[in-house]
């Protein structure tokens, strides 16, 4: 986990002072972050963000005044041209101070966001798989790859979790909701087994298939042939990334990544919106 760890190398260098705990308790019109998004500021560093800009050089100075004594009261910022910022809209953020005996809570709480991460899992270590691992690796989500060949595995990126099994399909049901399911194997009868088993859920964000348009078709034809529901097939992305003349896998890798996530982003709104 990059960010607990960044998180107590933050904690480790905290001197006797503690740190403060900066958080958004409102956020109205434009702002770059929401509501509840926090950020930890000490005399000499910081971690987590609360959207950058003038908005978090402001909200630094005024966490440092507070551990050098100052009042911890809340501070109203409107994000234009009295700040140098034109997001237009407005924030007012909290200050806690937190002494070190209070380290566990905030570790505590980057755990809980940890742990809250969406499941990407990778059905295939070959090239583009790593790309697309190392890539999904800078983001908020847990990356899995499952491959049926070790010596493939055994390349994948340091921080995903790996999968050595000869039946890949049967890990489709151990997805947590939510998750997204990228297939890309060297072997189009795993394809059907994974991509067949990954549309039978319906709590899945993405199922995603590398491939051509005509692969798509050669799919659809066999998936309802052998008895699959032609209604499900609208969830299944193939091609997957954009179409670019550039085919190398780290520019393959950068577009499906950028899918996953705005996929990952729908399925949490949806699921708000279901919940309300």
């Amino acid at each position: 986990m990059p960010r607990l760890a960044a998180y107590q190398d933050f904690a480790d260098a905290t001197g006797p002072a503690g740190f403060v705990l900066v958080r958004v308790v409102e956020a109205k019109g434009s702002t770059p972050r929401d509501a509840d998004a926090w950020m930890l500021v000490s005399g000499s560093g910081g971690f987590g963000t609360i959207g950058g800009g003038r908005l978090e050089l402001e909200a630094i100075d005024q966490a440092r005044a507070v551990l050098a004594g100052a009042e911890a009261a809340p501070l109203a910022l409107p994000l234009g041209p009295a700040i140098g910022q034109c997001c237009g809209g407005h924030v007012t953020l909290s200050f806690e101070i937190i002494p070190p005996a209070r380290l566990g809570e905030i570790r505590a709480m980057v755990e809980a966001e940890d742990a809250a991460d969406p499941e990407v899992w990778l059905f295939g270590g070959g090239h583009v798989g790593r790309a697309l691992a190392s890539a999904l690796l800078l983001l908020p989500v847990k990356v899995h790859v499952a491959e049926t060949r070790a010596d493939e595995l055994a390349l994948t990126p340091q921080g995903a979790t790996r999968h050595l099994t000869a039946l890949p399909e049967s890990l489709v049901e151990t997805i947590a909701p939510g998750g997204a399911v990228i297939v890309l194997t060297h072997d189009h009868a795993l394809d059907f087994l994974i991509v067949s088993a990954a549309l039978a859920r319906d709590d899945l964000a993405q199922v995603g298939m590398i491939g051509s348009d005509t692969k798509r078709m050669t799919f659809e034809h066999q998936y309802v042939r052998e008895g699959g529901d032609k209604a499900r097939l609208a969830r299944l992305t193939c091609p997957i990334g954009r179409k670019l003349a550039d085919k190398r896998p780290e520019v393959i890798a950068a577009t499906v990544a950028a899918d996953i996530i705005a996929a990952l982003a729908e399925w949490r709104e949806a699921s708000r919106q279901d919940a309300s």
